[in-house]
């Protein structure tokens, strides 16, 4: 018995894909870290991780930034994000700012 078949590498449909695509215009901004002749390194990088979700290494690099160039932008995001991240700064008795 012979087969009659043909195998193509064409396919016989074409499959068409709608793509939508969401743009949103998200503002963002930054929390700016002062230095200040208060509080202690060790202290800085601990509110750091606390509160900006650090790493450690990365919470002490920010604290030498800020001890030596006078600020470092600590984290950043939409307005709504960063504000009651910088609140906490505050009340913690660091001197930041959302720019």
């Amino acid at each position: 018995m012979k087969n009659n078949f043909r195998l193509s590498t064409q396919p016989r449909w074409k499959e068409e894909e709608d793509v939508v695509v969401l743009e949103q215009d998200v503002d963002l901004r930054s929390i700016i870290l002062f230095n200040d002749n208060v509080n202690t390194f060790g202290y800085v990088i601990e509110m750091l991780i606390r509160y900006c979700k650090h790493e450690a290494v990365q919470a002490e690099q920010c604290t030498y930034l800020v001890h030596y160039t006078g600020k470092c932008e600590v984290k950043r995001g939409s307005y709504d994000e960063l504000e009651p991240v910088c609140t906490q700064l505050l009340e913690a008795g660091l001197t930041a700012e959302i720019q």
